[in-house]
């Protein structure tokens, strides 16, 4: 059997308590029987990322693959969805699924991510170029972005209540005005939802694929703000911040051929909602500390930054 990855096992326990720590222990035997039934031999060590575990493991033809047993939770019940959809074009590909055990046997691709490449232009124009391959049309029965936008206004008006001293007004009142303008008619095409680099490796098949999504329908622009915000650490490195913003909604709106408004507004609803969130519940690369301040003052100040047409 596999051995479970301490600190993914110490981190889901911490994020999901002793639902998580149950899970865990049913991880091995869940690969075990997986294994059997797709006929496959493993093939590497364990690795993980934020919500479950991959095991490189060889196919019967021998080929490369990985086998991603994730933990039960409704952000993760669409990713077999869309990458059935994509079949490929963008994203790595889907061999088989078991659902109830929220697995999957996946294409093999390099544990090299594009987060790790140096050049910032070059990380937003290829996530941007995969958005605009990504944007395929949805699957009837995949969730629209638009059915969330009640909960989203609600939510929001909530937290400004709650935190009335941690954005001005008008940030709070552009971010639901992006919801109430553009957050309700929406394309039915299919988006990642969770675009970064962290989720796009480095390939045989393309020079880069997509992992991880969430399978939302919707407007291909509204990713452009979940790239934004993962660019969080080298725009605070950047020498004019306020002209390293700009330049990620330039090359991503240029490369993914998506509107460049829809873009700043889906970005400054994104930071509102970021900084809302980060006072609750903290960031994953940051539950605490200085750090999480520093997040949470960079959620800040893209949301103001952004709440204009530049």
């Amino acid at each position: 059997m596999i051995e479970v990855p301490e600190t993914f096992a110490r981190s889901t326990i911490e994020r999901e308590g002793a639902t998580g720590a149950a899970w865990l222990t049913e991880v091995p035997a869940i690969v075990d029987e997986l294994m059997r039934r797709w006929a496959c031999t493993r093939d590497g060590e364990v690795v993980h990322g934020g919500v479950g575990v991959i095991v490189p493991v060889r196919r019967p033809d021998r080929s490369p693959a990985v086998m991603k047993v994730s933990f039960p939770h409704p952000g993760n019940v669409r990713e077999p969805d869309a990458f059935e959809a994509w079949h490929g074009r963008g994203a790595v590909l889907l061999y088989a699924r078991d659902d109830e055990r929220f697995a999957m046997l996946l294409e093999r691709v390099h544990t090299s991510t594009l987060a790790e490449v140096e050049d910032g232009d070059e990380v937003v124009s290829v996530a941007g170029r995969l958005n605009r391959r990504l944007a395929v049309p949805a699957p009837h029965d995949l969730p629209r972005l638009r059915e969330q936008t009640g909960a989203w206004e609600e939510q929001l008006c909530t937290d400004a209540g709650e935190f009335s001293d941690a954005l001005s007004r008008r940030a709070v009142d552009a971010a639901v005005a992006t919801v109430r303008e553009v957050g309700r008619e929406q394309p039915d095409l299919l988006v990642h939802g969770d675009l970064h680099g962290g989720n796009i490796l480095r390939a045989e098949r393309d020079p880069w694929l997509a992992v991880d999504p969430k399978g939302y329908v919707g407007d291909p622009a509204y990713d452009g703000g979940t790239l934004l915000k993962s660019r969080a650490l080298a725009i605070l490195a950047a020498d004019d911040p306020r002209k390293a913003v700009h330049r990620v909604l330039d090359v991503f709106a240029e490369a993914a051929e998506v509107d460049r408004e829809r873009v700043r507004r889906w970005a400054q609803f994104h930071a509102v909602q970021a900084a809302f969130w980060g006072r609750r519940h903290g960031f994953r690369r940051a539950r605490g500390g200085p750090l999480l301040d520093l997040l949470t003052e960079f959620a800040d100040s893209l949301a103001e930054l952004l709440v204009e047409r530049v």
